[in-house]
């Protein structure tokens, strides 16, 4: 699925400072493929926020579900109330 990003009007710019190991792998995969930098550097770190927002997420339920203030369902307890919404 193609990512889309906001317009210039909605961005905020930020400077990083990269290894230069990292900086040439990136510049190789830019000139290599024609796409810009920023391009690879912003998908990347989409990709790692999603993933490390799942992390959390899950984290925060195990801890719900081990204090008490959750509790887990089976499969099939949760396709029932799936299928009957």
């Amino acid at each position: 699925m193609k990512k889309t990003y906001p317009s210039w009007e909605n961005r905020k710019t930020i400077t990083v400072s990269l290894p230069v190991e990292d900086f040439e792998r990136l510049d190789r995969l830019a000139k290599h493929t024609g796409r810009s930098k920023n391009f690879y550097i912003k998908e990347a770190l989409s990709k790692y926020l999603d993933e490390v927002e799942d992390i959390y997420f899950l984290e925060r339920s195990i801890e719900l579900v081990r204090t008490g203030q959750d509790e887990l369902i089976d499969l099939e307890e949760a396709e029932e109330e799936l299928c009957s919404e």
